[in-house]
């Protein structure tokens, strides 16, 4: 966008300047306002999620994300302060996605195989970071330009909610589509709380429980270290490694979707998440909004010239400190597991909360 002169001024030295040159603090509050949009958006449509399930509300989120995406361009042009409307709207519609992966895991996941659902679900952020940076160095550096990431991916994101719409149903017992040996497989030894359509959740419960809590705090550290380098990452290998446009959307995609093999393996020798999935992972959702406030504001610390590398060691090395410090291999008695926080080793464990269990698992037990 910044080599985009077409829609350029010429200063009184004679030089010309883009429109699209945003500074430092202009790029932070792009950013910002996509994490003030999700940070509002959470609750709502968390109780939305609760009350209606995820067919119709994801649709209308994903709906508002692809039109808001569309806009961006036309925005940037109009006014800075539209661009910033739009991208509230962006974040607004992203808290939508969380609050679904846990209700589908909840939902449609077998108890024994929730933690390799989770990773799956989970994974879009790595694969749409690897496909975006990529896919938008070739057609930035194509005949069609930067404008046309937007409109391409907006239609893409359209053509996929309609197909959200068409495929996903609430329940795997209201489909056909489901056999009868598959329900069972799902619901097997699930209690009322998974099963039931309408069931009361806990809430304060989940916010003083110390698991929980421990959970949430690693969350925020290893998102925040995530959008740091999602974020980054393009501007740190193109403007203080100096790659081309195209050579940085590769290698940024390949950086970010290392991590998804990696996320899978962890899956097989994590524990089961049980219960009120779709809360907790809420929750890292609102977590993640904290982290798209905190990686801009430690750059905007460390970093004043973006193309000098000597800034940059600063958001590294503090980024590298609070990973150090809240990580650590955990060997359970029964199984191989490994967790997070060196806090979690007295913290964590593999036993439900009392406050999971319904009347009827009480009875049964």
């Amino acid at each position: 966008m910044t080599h985009d002169y077409s829609d350029g001024y010429i200063e009184v030295n004679g030089t010309i300047q883009s429109i699209y040159n945003y500074t430092m603090a202009e790029k932070n509050w792009i950013i910002w306002s996509v994490a003030a949009g999700t940070i509002i958006g959470t609750i709502p449509l968390n109780m939305l999620y609760v009350k209606f399930g995820a067919r119709y509300p994801f649709l209308i989120a994903g709906i508002a994300s692809c039109v808001s995406t569309a806009l961006i361009p036309w925005s940037a042009k109009l006014s800075f302060y539209v661009l910033i409307l739009l991208r509230f709207i962006q974040g607004f519609a992203y808290s939508a996605d969380f609050a679904a992966i846990g209700l589908m895991t909840v939902r449609w996941a077998p108890l024994s195989e929730t933690a390799f659902f989770l990773s799956v679900l989970t994974c879009f952020n790595g694969i749409a970071s690897t496909i975006t940076n990529f896919g938008t160095g070739l057609i930035c550096e194509s005949s069609l330009g930067w404008k046309w990431s937007y409109y391409l991916h907006a239609l893409a994101g359209l053509v996929l909610f309609v197909f959200w719409f068409m495929v996903y149903i609430e329940h795997p017992q209201e489909t056909k589509r489901v056999s009868d040996t598959e329900l069972k497989k799902i619901q097997k030894n699930k209690s009322e709380a998974h099963l039931s359509k309408k069931c009361d959740v806990p809430y304060r419960k989940l916010a003083t429980s110390p698991v929980i809590l421990c959970v949430w705090a690693n969350a925020f550290f290893d998102l925040t270290a995530a959008i740091m380098f999602s974020t980054y990452i393009p501007t740190y290998l193109n403007m203080v490694l100096q790659y081309g446009i195209t050579e940085t959307g590769f290698l940024a995609s390949l950086i970010l979707g290392l991590s998804m093999p990696v996320r899978f393996f962890f899956a097989f020798v994590s524990d089961k998440l049980k219960q009120f999935a779709h809360v907790v992972i809420t929750a890292i959702q609102w977590m993640k909004c904290l982290a798209l406030f905190v990686a801009p504001a430690l750059t905007s610390i460390f970093v004043h010239d973006e193309t000098n590398r000597q800034q940059w060691i600063g958001v590294y090395v503090t980024l590298g400190g609070l990973m150090f410090a809240v990580r650590r291999k955990l060997k359970k008695q029964l199984e191989d597991c490994f967790q997070i926080n060196i806090v979690s080793f007295f913290i964590l464990t593999d036993k439900p909360a009392k406050w999971t269990e319904t009347e009827e698992m009480t009875e049964k037990n």
